[in-house]
């Protein structure tokens, strides 16, 4: 099963010539995922992917550059026809906000359902859960956490033989749980595989909600508006430093740490090498990199530009 994130806007709260406010899709199998919808989301979806027919938007917040892309992608969905609805999750205060913006949006053709969620409720998918989590940004905000349902174990084919078992439907079985005579599953399987899981924090300084959620993440998606020279206003409002960010990851654990939500006075290049200073498997992607997640046996995550190249990472430490 595939699985990939994708950066469509990577800025801060202004856009610039070459990042778009934050959206981020997360591609598994045929399911497509958008993680706020700022400004101009829907053409950087059309520069990058085209314009998909999302099912479900997770926004992480009620600030206009993480939402304002929503009305005008609803408004084309309607004018390409759109028949199957969307579904729409956010924090409290979701509903109050789409009612605000009904007279521009106007009638849609297709069903929009919204749910608001809060910390600790889970949207159950097959084979995964979208799970939301509190983060600190001073007002109501969620961060979402996608986590891979455990697979069985390898199974054994040579002692599946000599307890008997004849290859074919009964393979299938032990493999699915099922019990075959008296053979059980834990006789030819070994130990059950993780899954993967992947963070999006939204905006937020660093958090132990944060930091516990991420434990062990295949990917940690975490914003750096600002760098330590900017602490104190970091603080202030509720965001967080290249370096503190990369601390969390360290700490957490993580695979790979994607900095995003930066600031328009940064290159990027100064917030790389901030991060790396405390945590080196750190990048700091652009409009349209992604970053694909292999199953956890088959390799770490690996950067992908835009252009298609991959980029070299060091390897994650023991």
């Amino acid at each position: 099963m595939d699985l990939d994130v994708l950066f469509v806007g990577t800025a801060g709260s202004a856009p610039t010539a070459r990042r778009g406010l934050p959206a981020t899709l997360v591609r598994r199998g045929g399911d497509r995922l958008l993680f706020d919808c700022g400004e101009g989301t829907q053409r950087q979806l059309i520069r990058s992917v085209g314009l998909i027919e999302l099912d479900e938007v997770f926004v992480t917040h009620l600030h206009t550059d993480h939402l304002l892309g929503l009305p005008g992608l609803l408004k084309t969905y309607g004018l390409m026809g759109r028949e199957r609805p969307l579904h729409v999750y956010g924090p409290k205060g979701l509903e109050r906000m789409f009612a605000a913006l009904r007279p521009v949006v106007g009638r849609t053709a297709y069903e929009v359902h919204l749910r608001e969620l809060e910390s600790g409720h889970e949207v159950d998918r097959d084979g995964y859960r979208i799970a939301a989590f509190g983060v600190d940004h001073g007002v109501t905000a969620l961060g979402y956490a996608l986590i891979e349902d455990a697979r069985p174990g390898r199974f054994d084919e040579e002692r599946a033989r000599e307890l008997g078992v004849e290859p074919g439907p009964d393979f299938g079985r032990l493999q699915r749980g099922e019990l075959v005579g008296d053979v059980t599953p834990d006789q030819v399987l070994g130990e059950a595989r993780r899954g993967r899981t992947v963070v999006l924090t939204g905006d937020t300084a660093p958090s132990e909600m944060t930091l516990a959620v991420a434990h062990g993440a295949d990917l940690l998606v975490h914003e750096a508006t600002f760098m330590q020279g900017e602490a104190e206003r970091a603080r202030e409002t509720g965001h967080s430093t290249a370096r503190a960010a990369a601390e969390l990851a360290a700490s957490a654990e993580v695979g790979l740490l994607a900095l995003t939500h930066l600031s328009s006075r940064y290159g990027g290049g100064e917030v790389l090498d901030e991060a790396r200073s405390a945590f080196e498997r750190t990048i700091v992607p652009r409009d349209f990199d992604r970053v694909d997640i292999p199953l956890p046996e088959r390799g770490a995550p690996e950067h992908v530009r835009h252009q298609g190249r991959g980029v070299a990472l060091p390897a994650a430490s023991a």
